[in-house]
């Protein structure tokens, strides 16, 4: 078992008070303020140990390593021009019944990513 960590804590709580997948470098730059002896070494390390204990995700983006708080198995939307990475809550479940229907194989699971435009991106473009 992992021993309490301060700065492991205040990691979880940043990432739990958000919708938005921020990458190792935002949240050592948000937390940074209030934790002046934190490295980034550091918040690396205990990202790591969060994914390892199952209370992170990884996502990996274009060039960037991005983390979520939801474990829960739901789907991603990417957005191709601001690079946002969004939670969509979806049924893997149906999905992974829609892919055995015509593979003759084993399917345990799935990864599910969209792709377009976020509705910031969306109501930018309108206006």
């Amino acid at each position: 078992m992992i021993k309490y960590s301060k700065q492991r804590q205040a990691i979880k709580d940043q990432l739990a008070n958000r919708g938005d997948h921020p990458t190792a470098e935002t949240l050592y730059s948000e937390l940074k303020a209030s934790m002046p002896n934190l490295s980034i070494a550091t918040v690396y390390r205990n990202l790591k140990q969060l994914e390892g204990m199952g209370e992170v995700l990884t996502i990996i983006t274009d060039g960037a390593t991005r983390y979520d708080y939801n474990v829960k198995p739901h789907a991603h939307f990417f957005c191709s021009r601001c690079g946002a990475v969004l939670d969509i809550d979806t049924d893997k479940g149906e999905i992974v019944k829609i892919g055995q229907s015509s593979f003759t194989g084993s399917i345990d699971g799935c990864e599910v990513k969209f792709y377009g435009l976020c509705p910031d991106c969306m109501a930018k473009s309108r206006a």
